[in-house]
């Protein structure tokens, strides 16, 4: 029987297993959503016991599907959605409340008291990040406040709190309480320098740091799973966007990839360095591998893109199916005047405007719903453009070129016009799942199972590529329309309530 990593790939709708061999052949692929929750206006919470129970359940359909056991299995990487937060109790692993996700606001006032000495910038000299709702710390000091005997009982060490890696790693060793700098550099309570929590964060957040996970590198062996994979090292863990970067082969400083999700996720690598951003963009940690030095990459969120699909989909029921849009957009030749901001919870990069909310300007009687569907695609295009434009400023690098991956790129309509914009070539790989490689790779690489990032470099395949075909004079107009459609958006939540 061949010999297998499996990759864990915990993402924000769903949860992915994949099997791979030594080749970086997907021996077999596995995934099952899980349910959201809106409790209230900007909230969004999902069930961390229903995300472990689809886990164990995909990674058993993987082996079955591969006709593999737990023998056949060499280690096992997990990859996970960041900022989402989970608190539980450490004796029964019963969660205490249920996860925040990412995209949640609820920290919105929280956030505007934290940045109400020093700026919204206060913390990024030692963080990288702005202050903002997308970030798990002030998550973490939220659920302290507003669930009773919370912070007392995690003073006390009854409580661990962790983003998903960290709850899934746990739930699958027994009881190994980590996480990895990726990870970690997405909380604004790790000093990027360091790769520590800081304890000034953890006092002004008032955070008990006995309930924080141990910062690990990215590759190396946690401990060992139970159960169904009953002693296979669990031995890679990044965040989802670092995982895609690094299954995306990007391991020279320049290289960089956009993947597109339920958010857009551009990341860029600045090497050993941890290049300070002027631009509204997110300097954090790419990977560690073992006692490495840290490589360290920009990033730029943004945080609607297939969500809109969804949203097309589901709340307005123009598509049944999210891969309809892209035929539905080519039922007319250009956006008919449209631009979509899909401001839902605010502008991430470059702009991190939590005051700011969703707007559909330029319409008339002549629009129809090909101009929607178009105007959707477009949006992700126009966003990945500011941040594309951002990290050039940042680097002063020409860059030239662009890989994706992720759900929409395969959306060839969307793929071309985003050549188009950027006036840049775009490129996709053979394995779409760049996540779930990377989640493999690391774990592969912490058990000797593939050698280096040079033997890795070997097993990265081009799919397809889209070189731009527009004017510049287009482009500069339709970007400045663009431009123009966001400031619209601004200053729609007057009273950031708690």
């Amino acid at each position: 029987m061949p010999q297998a990593i499996v990759a864990i790939d915990q993402g924000t709708t769903s949860t992915r297993c994949m099997l791979l061999d030594q080749r970086g052949r997907a021996l077999a692929f596995e995934q099952k959503e899980h349910r959201q929750f809106y409790p209230q206006p900007g909230w969004v919470e999902h069930d961390p016991v229903e995300i472990w129970q689809n886990t164990q359940e995909v990674i058993a359909r993987a082996l079955n599907k591969a006709g593999l056991n737990a023998v056949d299995v060499v280690a096992v990487g997990v990859t996970n959605q960041r900022e989402t937060i989970v608190v539980w109790e450490r004796s029964t692993g019963r969660p205490i409340h249920p996860a925040i996700v990412w995209q949640d606001t609820r920290t919105a006032a929280l956030c505007a008291q934290l940045s109400s000495v020093g700026g919204q910038d206060r913390f990024r000299a030692k963080t990288g990040l702005p202050i903002a709702t997308y970030f798990s710390g002030p998550k973490l000091q939220w659920l302290m406040d507003h669930v009773e005997g919370a912070r007392v009982r995690a003073q006390k060490g009854e409580l661990l709190c962790g983003t998903i890696d960290s709850w899934l790693i746990w739930n699958l060793t027994g009881g190994v309480h980590v996480t990895d700098p990726t990870n970690a550099s997405r909380t604004l309570l790790m000093n990027l320098s360091t790769l520590d929590w800081d304890e000034d964060l953890l006092a002004i957040m008032n955070i008990p740091r006995a309930m924080l996970p141990e910062i690990r590198s990215s590759s190396e062996i946690y401990g060992h799973a139970q159960g169904l994979l009953a002693n296979v090292p669990v031995a890679g863990d990044l965040g989802d966007q670092q995982a895609a970067l690094f299954g995306q082969n990007c391991c020279n400083i320049g290289d960089a990839k956009n993947t597109y999700g339920t958010g857009c996720f551009m990341l860029l690598n600045t090497g050993h360095v941890a290049v300070p951003s002027r631009h509204g963009l997110l300097t954090t940690v790419a990977y560690g591998l073992g006692s490495e030095p840290p490589v360290y990459a920009l990033e730029g969120s943004v945080a609607v893109s297939g969500a809109l699909v969804q949203w097309l989909r589901d709340n307005l029921g123009l598509i049944q199916h999210a891969a309809e849009v892209e035929v539905l957009a080519n039922t007319v030749s250009d956006n008919g005047g449209i631009y979509i901001v899909p401001a839902f919870s605010g502008l991430f990069a470059p702009y991190w405007r939590s005051d700011a909310r969703g707007a559909i300007v330029g319409l008339t009687r002549y629009a129809n719903k090909g101009h929607f569907a178009r105007a959707t695609l477009e949006a992700t295009a126009y966003q990945s453009r500011e941040i594309f434009d951002a990290m050039r400023e940042e680097t002063g690098q020409a860059l030239t070129t662009l890989k994706v991956d992720g759900g929409m790129a395969m959306n060839e309509t969307l793929m071309q016009f985003q050549a188009d914009i950027l006036g840049v070539t775009v490129i996709r790989p053979m394995m779409s799942e760049t996540t779930a490689l990377g989640a493999a790779y690391t774990a592969g690489l912490a058990v000797g199972f593939w050698k280096d990032t040079q033997e890795l470099g070997k097993l990265w395949n081009e799919d397809r590529v889209w070189e731009p075909r527009m004017d510049e004079e287009k482009r500069i107009k339709l970007f400045a329309g663009w431009k123009k459609a966001v400031t619209r958006t601004y200053g729609w939540i007057d009273d950031i309530a708690t």
